[in-house]
């Protein structure tokens, strides 16, 4: 009997940040600036097709920049380095920047998880972009 496919799920989360889309963006494409609110080693190659790895609490994210559009908007594929349910570029990360009230709304989409690991990211998204709020104020 074949196995059931796992549905593949996306998650949205944002934040308003007190901060120029400008700003915010090297967040997400400046290793240094990356380790400011996510992960404990990084290596950003911000060009398309260049490679993302972060590793997080023994975690090794690794994915590649798709799309490059600054300072409005970043899209990356994600996965996890040894993972057979959400191997590297299994997943894409879409970051928005919106002026809004002053600040910069970020919306995060995170399209193509497994079932299993949309709450384990949902809570990781929330709690990271509050740590980006905090690391550009």
């Amino acid at each position: 009997m074949a196995a059931e496919p796992t549905m593949l799920l996306q998650l949205r989360e944002s934040v308003l940040i007190d901060a120029e889309p400008s700003e915010i963006y090297g967040y997400f494409t400046d290793s240094t600036a990356m380790l400011e609110w996510m992960g404990q080693w990084a290596y950003l190659d911000a060009r398309i097709g260049g490679e993302l790895q972060i590793d997080i609490n023994g975690s090794a994210v690794r994915g590649r920049y798709l799309l490059l559009d600054p300072p409005r908007r970043i899209v990356f594929s994600w996965g996890f380095a040894g993972s057979d349910e959400l191997p590297p570029g299994a997943s894409t990360v879409e970051v928005t920047l919106t002026d809004e009230s002053g600040g910069t709304r970020v919306e995060l989409v995170h399209s193509g998880l497994p079932d299993p690991e949309r709450a384990k990211h949902a809570h990781g998204w929330r709690y990271f972009l509050a740590r980006l709020a905090a690391a550009t104020a």
